[in-house]
């Protein structure tokens, strides 16, 4: 199984994510070998637009508000880190796992 890397913060958590968008809907698509969360989003990467459907959907996906992450590193690449305030490493990493397997494709 893959290892997942979320790290703790003074207060809260941050990960790294790879955003590819302009996909056909907004959804986490797993995570690679080193530890990014994949995220496809239908918005396209203009005036914010991805940046703010992402953090939408991370909030949806986490149960928190979105003023509660932030995008600290990558903010007009397809590469960033996002800052998950409240929540700690171990219950981020749960409910990303949890909304992955939930959303599977079924066979």
């Amino acid at each position: 199984m893959r290892r997942f890397r979320f790290h703790d913060g003074r207060i809260g958590a941050a990960m790294a994510v790879h955003v590819t968008p302009r996909s056909r809907k907004d959804e986490l698509t797993g995570i690679a070998p080193d530890g990014t969360l994949r995220v496809r989003l239908a918005a396209p990467p203009v005036e914010g637009a991805a940046n703010k459907a992402l953090l939408e959907l991370l909030a949806r996906v986490l149960g928190v508000r979105a003023n509660t992450l932030e995008i600290i590193g990558g903010e007009k690449g397809k590469d960033k880190i996002i800052s998950v305030m409240d929540l700690d490493a171990r219950i981020v990493e749960e409910k990303v796992r949890k909304y992955i397997k939930e959303n599977e494709p079924k066979e």
